[in-house]
């Protein structure tokens, strides 16, 4: 590419443009306390392991493969119950679990259930597998997942999904609404 000329003209535009010019002397900017940033409070690393009760629920009878599963918290309406049965509150999220540890999958649906809470999700599908290829018929995270929403504080109640969304492979859960989106606001 060539260099381009500029013709005397442009050269005076520019320096009309411009302005008086100093050069500078250095390249550091050294912060006063006026100009330094504010501080932000780091974000609390969340622990989801508190949001369950382990004192609550101790004698849970074991479920089969094909065993319905449905629970619903002390002081809600058993209509809650059957309006979450006919899909009444509509999906907001899913996950799927089946496949994964036991382990594996108490940390991701405790983390599922924390940020489905904090997003202001209500009714969330959560599928677990119905456990053919678990010894002795009797699922492993089937059972397990009966056991971790009982427990959990924020699962207003659950019960096995419809047929088309998974059967008793899968459950729909109500989950408490959050602070921050309830409907009543306060007035000072």
């Amino acid at each position: 590419m060539a260099k381009k000329t500029l013709t005397t003209e442009d050269q005076d535009l520019f320096r009309q443009t411009i302005g008086k010019v100093r050069a500078v002397n250095s390249d550091k900017i050294l912060l006063t306390k006026e100009n330094k940033p504010k501080p932000y409070p780091k974000s609390l690393a969340i622990d989801v392991y508190s949001h369950l009760d382990h004192t609550a629920i101790t004698d849970i009878t074991k479920v089969g493969l094909e065993d319905t599963i449905s629970f619903i918290a002390p002081g809600i309406q058993h209509n809650v119950l059957k309006k979450l049965r006919r899909g009444f509150f509509g999906l907001d999220a899913e996950i799927d679990l089946h496949g994964l540890t036991s382990s594996a999958a108490k940390a991701q649906l405790l983390l599922f259930l924390n940020a489905g809470v904090t997003s202001g999700f209500r009714c969330v599908h959560i599928v677990h597998g119905k456990g053919y290829r678990s010894s002795d018929n009797h699922p492993v995270l089937k059972n397990n997942l009966n056991l971790w929403l009982r427990q959990h504080k924020d699962v207003q109640a659950f019960c096995s999904a419809s047929i088309k969304d998974g059967g008793t492979g899968a459950v729909f859960v109500l989950l408490r609404l959050s602070d921050k989106y309830s409907p009543h606001e306060k007035i000072e």
